[in-house]
């Protein structure tokens, strides 16, 4: 009953997109063209699967990335540099199994090497007591609210430190070496930096 977290796939966008839709009140629903957008455009962009089952997803974009979300942009005006997790969805029957802590643990890992901050947002509507308590076990805190103008939902704004950035920073700069354990940007955000 292993959970492997590997990069989404363009055939699976419309299993992912109806996962994401039927989340419930946590997560904002979304259309496909948007969710089209975020394969072309984020910069991490996983899925988890147990038993070679979807068990979830995870999409996340650094601070310079061409995003419109409201969360986003507030964090744009609050913090210098960032990686932002704009969404992460597990599926009902695999909550509580560890997919949630694996997403943060691979996310952490990827963000840490590139990012001096991890950021996210938890609704604060539908009982977010458990949802707050999970991301203050991996070290998050409010660092203000946020109430997004789209759908008038009160949001925890929140933050993480990344205690490997500033070494891996002085250490590599941008020039990570090429090792095949070291997470990378997806291609198709790699393209668009690009270009």
């Amino acid at each position: 009953m292993s959970i492997v977290i590997r990069d989404v796939r363009e055939h699976e966008l419309d299993s992912i997109l109806a996962l994401n839709n039927a989340a419930g009140p946590t997560i904002l629903p979304l259309d496909a063209a948007r969710f089209r957008k975020f394969f072309d455009t984020a910069e991490y962009f996983r899925i988890a699967e147990r038993d070679g089952t979807l068990a979830g997803f995870l999409v996340g974009f650094g601070s310079d990335a061409d995003h419109d979300s409201s969360n986003f942009h507030w964090f744009r005006a609050h913090c210098d540099r960032f990686f932002y997790i704009d969404r992460i969805v597990v599926a009902s029957r695999r909550r509580g199994g560890g997919v949630g802590r694996a997403f943060y643990a691979d996310a952490q890992s990827y963000a840490e090497l590139r990012y001096p901050l991890l950021t996210c947002e938890v609704f604060l509507e539908h009982d977010a007591d458990p949802v707050r308590l999970f991301h203050g076990s991996f070290g998050f805190h409010e660092i203000g609210q946020h109430v997004m103008p789209e759908s008038g939902i009160r949001a925890s704004m929140m933050s993480k430190d990344m205690c490997s950035y500033e070494w891996v920073q002085g250490t590599y700069g941008d020039a990570l070496p090429d090792e095949p354990w070291l997470p990378r940007p997806r291609a198709s955000s790699a393209v668009a930096a690009d270009a």
